[in-house]
């Protein structure tokens, strides 16, 4: 009998690295915004911002520009990136889709990720792998922390002892806040100072699960 009776994946820096491909699509819009005065978009931009919610990025992007501004552009720059994403998808870490498949075998998997409405979808649809989840919860359609959603998601599918993968310290911080464990991604974006467990691949789950 398995300890637990379902797997909650973050997205980004766990199951996959989609930051070039953002870095693209964001600067198309930028440059449809001259009265953004800001440099185009570099890569280190977005891994300082990963595992923060898009309002939260908008503010660190665009420090100069209102609220009401930077958010509106936000919105702007991630239904385009929803978009590009499920075109040209990102970087899968390794064995990804054989491990999701032979642990799907054995556990339901789940998604909660901070990122916008849309973007799960998006992984899922350019890389063929929505018939592996049953559920998946976000920021963007529940405004609240990442505990916060990880609950909603933990009710709604009636898991008793699920845990949650990830690779930041506001990941642990949702697993604690939604009383689970933990399983730290540490090939990803984050530093974790504690966890149930530490993967330093993503096969790795094979072997503690």
């Amino acid at each position: 009998m398995n300890k637990y009776d379902g797997l909650i994946f973050d997205l980004d820096g766990t199951m996959w690295d989609s930051t070039e491909p953002i870095v693209e699509a964001w600067n198309i819009i930028l440059q449809k915004h001259p009265e953004i005065k800001r440099d185009p978009i570099v890569k280190s931009d977005l891994t300082d911002c990963m595992g923060k919610t898009m309002y939260t990025i908008a503010a660190m992007l665009f420090p100069n520009e209102e609220e009401s501004v930077r958010n509106g552009l936000m919105d702007e720059l991630c239904l385009y990136e929803n978009e590009y994403l499920a075109k040209v998808g990102g970087k899968l870490y390794d064995k990804l889709e054989t491990t999701l498949s032979e642990l799907s075998k054995k556990y339901t998997l789940y998604i909660v990720s901070n990122c916008q409405d849309g973007y799960i979808e998006a992984f899922l649809k350019a890389h063929n792998l929505s018939d592996l989840f049953k559920d998946t919860e976000c920021w963007g359609r529940t405004f609240v922390t990442k505990g916060e959603t990880n609950k909603i998601l933990i009710k709604r599918n009636n898991l008793q002892n699920p845990i949650y993968i990830g690779d930041t310290q506001g990941d642990k911080q949702s697993a604690i806040d939604a009383g689970i464990d933990f399983v730290f991604a540490s090939y990803g974006f984050g530093n974790v100072d504690e966890y149930t467990y530490k993967i330093e691949k993503f096969s790795d789950l094979l072997d503690i699960l």
